[in-house]
């Protein structure tokens, strides 16, 4: 199977790659048009935030409505759980790296599509080089789809750090999912317990 090369996706990682900070990398996301549907309809663009000499840093799907509103990642329910998942975890939010496959919030907050993920990977991917944190966490199948590729399962993967990149991977589940499961269900458990994990490895890196 051939698949067509898409100039735009390429263009972004040419992009990603000639620029020389994280500072100028942010500032060329809200410029992006390559993403027609998506540059049309958000409010705002969320680069991610970074903290100086953030060691963990977490990967989720793409903004949400209030995420959009106000340009920052993980603002909403599924937001405040993380801040107190990570609270839990002994970890402030304040000293995490935080940000999302995609930039621009999908239309009522449908997942991302591929060629979608696929364009927006080259702004992320070179963030992740400036940022350069011992340990990454994906929130979700988007964002582990994103740095594993297709075919992994995260009931499979997750649980155990991976070796990724010269930096440990640890893949758990979004919190919109253990949100959408309550406080008893299994997504919940697993992602306080895999936060907790990924901020033991920090400790001890």
């Amino acid at each position: 199977m051939t698949f067509r090369r898409d100039s735009a996706a390429e263009g972004i990682r040419r992009a990603a790659i000639d620029a020389k900070s994280l500072a100028s990398i942010n500032a060329l996301i809200p410029g992006c048009v390559a993403c027609a549907e998506l540059a049309a309809e958000r409010t705002r663009t969320v680069a991610g935030d970074f903290p100086a000499k953030a060691q963990l840093m977490l990967v989720g799907e793409a903004p949400g409505a209030q995420e959009d509103a106000v340009g920052r990642p993980f603002v909403g329910k599924g937001g405040q759980l993380l801040d107190r998942l990570l609270a839990d975890a002994g970890v402030t939010r304040a000293s995490v790296a935080v940000a999302n496959v995609v930039k621009c919030r999908p239309p009522g907050n449908r997942p991302p599509k591929r060629a979608e993920a696929n364009r927006c990977a080259g702004w992320l991917d070179r963030q992740i080089d400036f940022v350069d944190p011992e340990v990454v966490v994906t929130l979700g199948m988007t964002a582990l789809t994103w740095a594993l590729g297709l075919g992994h399962r995260l009931g499979e993967v997750r649980g155990s750090a991976v070796d990724w990149r010269g930096r440990r991977l640890v893949a758990t589940y979004h919190p919109s999912a253990a949100l959408r499961f309550g406080p008893s269900g299994a997504p919940m458990t697993l992602l306080r317990n895999d936060l907790s994990y990924a901020a033991s490895l920090v400790t001890a890196a």
